[in-house]
């Protein structure tokens, strides 16, 4: 399964937002296919970045989260918000990973196609 990386954060460099300040990366297929089912929660300012991955399925969620989907060059492809238990999000074409957050974390967020996000190391 994966780990937080040591001060990897997921940041809004147009807001200077913070969006995740610990960022989990699954380091494995198996890691990458578990995702975050069977959790109880996803802590406020934890992220789940899952890479190859173009689409979600919310079977087996004890909570809502929103999913940021990126391309390549971790720019915004689509965005969803709220996603509830049991929902599926079809495949994003373009997308190329997925970030994954507790609910309500993208409110007040602008976050157009194309947006440019940034990962950094703190």
């Amino acid at each position: 399964m994966g780990k937080p990386r040591p001060g990897l954060k997921l940041v809004d460099p147009a807001s200077g937002r913070e969006l995740a300040g610990s960022v989990e990366v699954p380091r494995s297929s198996f890691g990458r296919g578990l995702g975050l089912m069977f959790r109880r929660t996803l802590p406020t300012g934890h992220a789940m970045w899952i890479k190859p991955c173009n689409g979600i399925h919310m079977f087996w969620m004890n909570f809502a989260i929103d999913a940021l989907f990126l391309d390549r060059a971790e720019r915004v492809v689509r965005v969803y918000r709220r996603l509830g238990e049991w929902r599926i999000v079809p495949l994003v074409w373009g997308a190329h990973s997925v970030v994954e957050l507790p609910a309500g974390s993208l409110d007040g967020l602008d976050l157009p196609k194309g947006h440019q996000l940034q990962f950094v190391q703190s």
